[in-house]
């Protein structure tokens, strides 16, 4: 049985982001995906699909962005 490592949330990383089905859906760098609703955010709660598929994960993975939009929502929306 392999053994898990307890992280803190600095060093967790978004590595990959899909919108489907009005949720975010995010993979984690510790292996988890992790889902929220996209009403969470009343920015993009109002947004087209072609403009919530478009966004940036900054590059140390902690924050997405979404340029059309100007919402930006961090790694802890994700997690309890």
């Amino acid at each position: 049985m392999e053994a898990y490592k307890i992280v803190s949330i600095d060093e967790l990383s978004i590595i990959k982001l899909k919108v489907e089905n009005d949720m975010l859906v995010a993979t984690i760098s510790d292996g988890r995906i992790v889902s929220i609703p996209v009403v969470w955010f009343p920015r993009l709660r109002g947004a087209s699909q072609e403009k919530l598929n478009h966004f940036e994960i900054s590059p140390s993975g902690y924050g997405i962005h979404w340029p059309e939009i100007d919402e930006d929502i961090s790694i802890k929306a994700f997690l309890p």
